[in-house]
């Protein structure tokens, strides 16, 4: 007759196995050991859904409800880095400020637009988002975890942390055609962002990926004959390491939808 596990051993078990994944999920990018100083205000609809908070790094308002929800954030000029920082997730608390709510709590937000700057008012009144200014525009919902509505803007601190993507594997969606592909790179784990992406067709050599170059926000532009009668298999590499997404695009794929894979940064 087999052995049983008391459950006492069982529960410690548990926690080890879980302990071990979070550390594995983790090991791929470390946050700043550094708080940073900034600012952070609030704008768009009370909601904090709706492509008004998505739109200069491209995502939708269904990729930001489904994927982001309120947690999200504008970027002033130095955090959006031509957006570059797209996707990175960022750690923010209230500091000295009255309105601050009890406790100093804090709030991961997804960096998902820009705020650009006003040259027409001074960055210390009203050009919150003038360089070289580190500043959140927040929605509403995440701005209200940290201070009051009243504030209207406070000082906070800052520093990037690992993204967490609950929703699953990287999603790619497509638009263009068979020869110029424009690739949208949503839902990115670990550092968030992306520093370089490549794609050949399912089945063809390693040597036949065809490196796409950054286009803008969160997408990618491939120039390449790449048909669509087999499936796509993309190599997607962020500062901390590549993955291979292989099971996304299926053949007879087609512009203007959203695939998503297993893979992710975890």
């Amino acid at each position: 007759m087999g052995r049983t596990s008391s459950p006492a051993i069982a529960v410690v078990a548990a926690l080890l196995l879980t302990t071990i994944m979070m550390a594995s999920a983790y090991s791929s990018y470390q946050p700043s050991s550094d708080w940073q100083d900034g600012s952070a205000t609030f704008y768009g609809d009370d909601s904090g859904l709706g492509a008004d908070f998505g739109g200069a790094c491209g995502y939708g308002a269904s990729d930001i409800a489904s994927l982001y929800s309120t947690y999200t954030a504008a970027l002033s000029t130095p955090l959006f880095a031509d957006g570059n920082g797209c996707g990175r997730c960022y750690e923010i608390r209230c500091a000295s400020s009255r309105w601050c709510n009890p406790g100093s709590p804090s709030v991961i937000v997804t960096g998902t637009n820009l705020c650009p700057p006003n040259w027409y008012l001074p960055s210390d009144n009203g050009g919150w988002c003038n360089p070289p200014r580190q500043h959140f525009d927040m929605a509403p919902p995440s701005f209200y975890r940290l201070a009051a509505r009243v504030a209207g803007i406070i000082p906070v601190q800052f520093r990037r942390v690992p993204c967490a993507r609950p929703a699953g594997g990287v999603r790619l969606c497509l638009q263009g055609n068979n020869y110029w592909l424009l690739v949208y790179v949503m839902n990115v784990a670990g550092g968030g962002d992306v520093g370089g992406l490549a794609v050949k067709r399912a089945g063809d050599p390693d040597c036949n990926y065809v490196q796409a170059s950054h286009n803008w926000g969160i997408t990618f532009q491939v120039f390449g004959a790449l048909g669509n009668k087999q499936g796509l298999v993309f190599k997607i590499t962020s500062p901390q390491q590549t993955i291979v997404v292989d099971d996304a695009v299926p053949a007879w794929w087609t512009t203007g939808l959203c695939y998503q894979g297993s893979n992710n940064f975890y």
